[in-house]
């Protein structure tokens, strides 16, 4: 003879119960279509461990124009890399880099850095080699802010840490951009890199 307990019809669920779980299921499937969620952890250690290569041999160029093409050279390695990077963890997660997600997430990143490439080319014309390091981490910093807002939530907080970094730049003095690029490029983009490789999947 079965025991009494298996005898016991099993506890209905309330419509209220059975509603939540639905709406909660909802609200997680709208957060996760309308976030991009492919931004590498690791790919930006590895734009962190350039960058501090590049604040290295920036530091001993013996002229202004050198010191730049060491960091354009850096800034286009970085930047593919972080491309192959995201492509990798979007083909892992199953996310689409050219769905809406990921469309507001590159407008709102590249759109600030068109405008700093811009301004580059304009100081160096101008023989603005102090307003460099500054432009580049405001600039940087707005773009990952307003990236970041269709993004994962460490995105916005290292957008305005690279700010600070770069109003800080504008009121020391001309000497200490290297290191405040290094600080920012290198140092940011490695511990967040860490923090999102941990915390949001790779």
């Amino acid at each position: 003879m079965p025991p009494a307990a298996a005898q016991r019809p099993a506890r209905p669920i309330s419509v209220e119960t059975h509603a939540e779980d639905q709406l909660s299921f909802i609200r997680r499937t709208m957060e996760r279509s309308s976030t991009f969620t492919a931004v590498s952890g690791w790919g930006g250690v590895g734009m962190g461990i350039i960058a501090v290569a590049a604040a290295t041999t920036g530091a001993v160029q013996p002229t202004a124009e050198r010191w730049l093409a060491a960091w354009l050279a850096a800034a286009a390695v970085a930047f593919v890399l972080g491309i192959v990077a995201m492509r990798r963890k979007a083909a892992r997660v199953g996310v689409l880099l050219n769905g809406a997600p990921g469309r507001r997430f590159a407008i709102g990143l590249l759109a600030p850095l068109t405008a700093g490439a811009a301004l580059t080319a304009g100081l160096w014309l101008q023989n603005a080699w102090a307003l460099m390091a500054p432009t580049w981490l405001l600039l940087y910093g707005a773009g990952v802010i307003t990236g970041g807002a269709f993004s994962v939530a460490p995105m916005q907080p290292l957008g305005f840490a690279f700010m600070g970094l770069g109003g800080l730049a504008l009121v020391t003095p001309p000497s200490w951009g290297n290191m405040w690029l290094a600080v920012g490029f290198g140092g940011l983009q490695i511990g967040f890199g860490l923090y999102i490789a941990r915390k949001h999947g790779g």
